[in-house]
Protein backbone atom coordinates (compact mmCIF):
# COMPACT_ATOMS: atom_id res chain seq x y z
CA UNK A 1 0.00 0.00 0.00
CA UNK A 2 1.20 3.54 -0.92
CA UNK A 3 1.27 6.42 1.30
CA UNK A 4 -0.28 9.92 1.25
CA UNK A 5 1.05 12.48 3.08
CA UNK A 6 -0.62 16.07 3.71
CA UNK A 7 2.07 18.26 4.77
CA UNK A 8 1.33 21.20 6.04
CA UNK A 9 4.22 24.36 4.82
CA UNK A 10 4.82 27.45 6.03
CA UNK A 11 2.66 30.35 5.33
CA UNK A 12 5.61 32.75 5.15
CA UNK A 13 8.98 32.32 7.19
CA UNK A 14 10.47 29.28 5.59
CA UNK A 15 12.00 28.15 9.24
CA UNK A 16 8.25 27.19 10.25
CA UNK A 17 8.36 23.37 8.85
CA UNK A 18 8.52 20.71 11.37
CA UNK A 19 11.55 18.03 11.27
CA UNK A 20 9.59 14.92 10.22
CA UNK A 21 7.68 17.04 7.32
CA UNK A 22 11.30 17.70 6.26
CA UNK A 23 11.97 14.01 6.62
CA UNK A 24 8.71 12.83 4.48
CA UNK A 25 9.67 15.72 1.39
CA UNK A 26 12.88 14.34 1.40
CA UNK A 27 11.72 10.25 1.07
CA UNK A 28 8.83 10.30 -0.79
CA UNK A 29 9.03 9.75 -4.84
CA UNK A 30 6.63 12.64 -5.68
CA UNK A 31 5.86 15.80 -4.06
CA UNK A 32 2.33 17.15 -4.99
CA UNK A 33 2.32 20.97 -5.13
CA UNK A 34 -0.23 23.69 -5.95
CA UNK A 35 2.84 25.65 -7.51
CA UNK A 36 5.65 23.79 -8.54
CA UNK A 37 7.40 27.30 -8.45
CA UNK A 38 6.80 28.15 -4.67
CA UNK A 39 7.41 24.93 -3.63
CA UNK A 40 10.83 24.69 -4.93
CA UNK A 41 11.69 27.77 -2.77
CA UNK A 42 11.06 25.59 -0.02
CA UNK A 43 12.55 22.59 -1.19
CA UNK A 44 15.76 24.44 -2.19
CA UNK A 45 16.17 26.02 0.97
CA UNK A 46 16.49 22.23 2.62
CA UNK A 47 18.29 20.54 0.13
CA UNK A 48 15.19 18.38 -0.90
CA UNK A 49 15.41 17.04 -4.67
CA UNK A 50 12.76 14.95 -4.54
CA UNK A 51 10.01 15.12 -7.53
CA UNK A 52 7.90 17.41 -7.91
CA UNK A 53 4.05 17.12 -9.81
CA UNK A 54 1.99 20.45 -10.03
CA UNK A 55 -1.77 19.40 -8.44
CA UNK A 56 -4.37 22.45 -8.09
CA UNK A 57 -8.46 23.75 -8.39
CA UNK A 58 -7.61 23.47 -11.87
CA UNK A 59 -6.32 20.30 -12.80
CA UNK A 60 -8.09 18.02 -14.56
CA UNK A 61 -9.28 14.54 -13.92
CA UNK A 62 -6.23 12.90 -16.16
CA UNK A 63 -4.02 14.34 -13.54
CA UNK A 64 -5.80 12.59 -10.89
CA UNK A 65 -5.78 9.64 -12.86
CA UNK A 66 -2.07 9.99 -13.15
CA UNK A 67 -1.49 10.41 -9.27
CA UNK A 68 -3.68 7.28 -9.17
CA UNK A 69 -1.48 5.55 -11.33
CA UNK A 70 1.98 6.61 -9.32
CA UNK A 71 0.11 5.30 -5.83
CA UNK A 72 -0.76 1.62 -7.40
CA UNK A 73 2.65 1.42 -8.59
CA UNK A 74 4.00 1.47 -4.78
CA UNK A 75 4.94 5.47 -5.07
CA UNK A 76 4.42 7.23 -2.16
CA UNK A 77 3.46 10.62 -2.24
CA UNK A 78 2.90 14.16 -0.63
CA UNK A 79 0.63 16.80 -1.17
CA UNK A 80 1.53 20.40 -0.20
CA UNK A 81 -0.20 24.03 -0.54
CA UNK A 82 1.83 27.00 -1.68
CA UNK A 83 1.22 27.59 2.11
CA UNK A 84 -0.01 26.22 5.20
CA UNK A 85 -2.29 22.87 5.94
CA UNK A 86 -3.50 21.43 2.63
CA UNK A 87 -7.66 20.76 2.56
CA UNK A 88 -8.69 24.09 4.93
CA UNK A 89 -9.82 26.22 1.89
CA UNK A 90 -8.01 23.95 -0.53
CA UNK A 91 -7.99 22.72 -3.58
CA UNK A 92 -6.45 19.38 -1.10
CA UNK A 93 -9.38 18.24 -0.39
CA UNK A 94 -11.06 17.04 -3.42
CA UNK A 95 -8.04 14.84 -4.16
CA UNK A 96 -8.56 13.01 -1.05
CA UNK A 97 -12.57 13.11 -1.05
CA UNK A 98 -11.98 11.54 -4.61
CA UNK A 99 -9.26 8.91 -3.54
CA UNK A 100 -11.87 7.99 -0.50
CA UNK A 101 -14.97 7.79 -2.46
CA UNK A 102 -13.27 5.32 -5.10
CA UNK A 103 -11.83 2.94 -2.58
CA UNK A 104 -8.08 4.07 -3.94
CA UNK A 105 -5.52 1.55 -1.56
CA UNK A 106 -3.57 4.19 -0.01
CA UNK A 107 -3.03 5.17 3.49
CA UNK A 108 -4.11 8.81 4.02
CA UNK A 109 -1.15 10.58 6.55
CA UNK A 110 -1.55 14.17 7.96
CA UNK A 111 1.73 15.89 8.43
CA UNK A 112 0.74 18.91 11.49
CA UNK A 113 2.36 22.60 11.05
CA UNK A 114 1.23 25.87 9.94
CA UNK A 115 -1.84 26.87 9.70
CA UNK A 116 -3.01 30.87 8.91
CA UNK A 117 -6.18 29.95 10.79
CA UNK A 118 -5.11 29.34 13.95
CA UNK A 119 -2.16 31.58 13.68
CA UNK A 120 -4.48 33.91 13.87
CA UNK A 121 -6.85 32.60 16.72
CA UNK A 122 -3.75 32.34 18.59
CA UNK A 123 -3.56 35.65 18.88
CA UNK A 124 -6.93 37.26 18.54
CA UNK A 125 -7.63 37.04 22.36
CA UNK A 126 -11.39 35.82 21.57
CA UNK A 127 -12.34 33.00 22.93
CA UNK A 128 -11.44 30.20 20.87
CA UNK A 129 -12.98 26.99 23.09
CA UNK A 130 -16.02 26.92 20.35
CA UNK A 131 -15.64 29.24 17.25
CA UNK A 132 -16.70 28.66 13.52
CA UNK A 133 -14.37 28.91 9.94
CA UNK A 134 -16.29 30.39 7.10
CA UNK A 135 -13.69 30.14 4.70
CA UNK A 136 -13.33 32.90 1.78
CA UNK A 137 -16.44 35.58 1.45
CA UNK A 138 -18.54 35.20 -0.84
CA UNK A 139 -17.87 37.27 -4.10
CA UNK A 140 -21.74 38.10 -4.79
CA UNK A 141 -24.14 35.54 -4.14
CA UNK A 142 -24.59 34.95 -0.80
CA UNK A 143 -22.48 37.95 0.67
CA UNK A 144 -25.44 40.08 2.50
CA UNK A 145 -26.24 36.56 4.12
CA UNK A 146 -22.66 35.90 5.25
CA UNK A 147 -22.50 39.30 6.79
CA UNK A 148 -26.11 39.03 8.55
CA UNK A 149 -25.30 35.05 10.14
CA UNK A 150 -21.95 36.71 11.29
CA UNK A 151 -24.49 39.59 13.30
CA UNK A 152 -26.28 37.08 14.82
CA UNK A 153 -23.31 34.72 15.54
CA UNK A 154 -22.54 34.29 19.67
CA UNK A 155 -19.41 31.96 18.86
CA UNK A 156 -15.87 33.81 17.61
CA UNK A 157 -16.01 33.92 13.61
CA UNK A 158 -12.72 32.97 11.69
CA UNK A 159 -12.97 33.79 7.61
CA UNK A 160 -10.28 34.54 4.94
CA UNK A 161 -10.33 37.76 2.74
CA UNK A 162 -8.27 38.70 -0.11
CA UNK A 163 -6.44 41.78 -0.47
CA UNK A 164 -8.76 43.36 -3.67
CA UNK A 165 -11.72 42.89 -1.48
CA UNK A 166 -10.91 43.66 2.43
CA UNK A 167 -11.65 46.92 2.26
CA UNK A 168 -15.27 46.18 1.04
CA UNK A 169 -15.58 43.38 3.41
CA UNK A 170 -14.66 46.17 5.86
CA UNK A 171 -17.49 48.44 5.16
CA UNK A 172 -19.97 45.57 5.24
CA UNK A 173 -18.58 44.39 8.45
CA UNK A 174 -19.22 47.99 9.28
CA UNK A 175 -22.70 48.06 8.16
CA UNK A 176 -24.37 45.10 9.46
CA UNK A 177 -21.90 44.69 13.16
CA UNK A 178 -20.38 47.77 14.13
CA UNK A 179 -20.03 47.26 17.97
CA UNK A 180 -18.30 44.08 16.99
CA UNK A 181 -14.78 43.47 18.28
CA UNK A 182 -12.37 42.21 15.59
CA UNK A 183 -8.78 41.22 15.15
CA UNK A 184 -7.39 41.53 11.37
CA UNK A 185 -3.91 39.37 10.88
CA UNK A 186 -1.69 40.19 7.57
CA UNK A 187 1.49 38.72 6.05
CA UNK A 188 1.74 36.65 8.88
CA UNK A 189 5.15 35.20 9.98
CA UNK A 190 6.51 37.60 7.06
CA UNK A 191 8.12 40.84 7.95
CA UNK A 192 5.28 42.76 7.61
CA UNK A 193 3.66 41.12 9.55
CA UNK A 194 0.51 43.39 11.08
CA UNK A 195 -2.24 42.59 13.56
CA UNK A 196 -5.00 45.14 13.76
CA UNK A 197 -7.31 45.38 16.28
CA UNK A 198 -10.57 47.55 17.11
CA UNK A 199 -14.33 47.91 15.48
CA UNK A 200 -14.66 47.99 11.58
CA UNK A 201 -14.64 51.67 11.40
CA UNK A 202 -11.29 51.92 13.60
CA UNK A 203 -9.21 49.08 11.44
CA UNK A 204 -10.67 50.68 8.30
CA UNK A 205 -8.80 54.35 9.20
CA UNK A 206 -5.77 52.14 10.38
CA UNK A 207 -5.22 50.28 6.59
CA UNK A 208 -3.28 52.51 4.39
CA UNK A 209 -3.61 51.64 0.20
CA UNK A 210 0.10 50.24 0.48
CA UNK A 211 -0.76 47.53 3.06
CA UNK A 212 -3.94 45.91 1.20
CA UNK A 213 -1.25 43.16 0.14
CA UNK A 214 -1.39 39.51 1.21
CA UNK A 215 -3.91 37.39 2.40
CA UNK A 216 -6.06 38.03 5.60
CA UNK A 217 -7.00 36.48 7.97
CA UNK A 218 -10.72 38.30 9.97
CA UNK A 219 -11.43 37.33 13.68
CA UNK A 220 -14.81 38.16 14.71
CA UNK A 221 -15.41 38.49 18.60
Amino acid sequence: MSNLYIIATPIGNLEDITLRALRVLKEVDVVLCEDTRQTQKLLLKYKIDSQTLSYHQYSKLNKINKIIELLKDNRNLALVSDAGTPGISDPGNMLIKYLIENKVDVKIIPIPGPSALTSALCVSGFPTDNFIFLGFVPHKKGRQTFFKNIAKEKRTVAFYESPHRIIKTLNSMKEYFPEKNIVICRELTKIYETIYRGNSEEIIKKITPDQVKGEFVVIVG
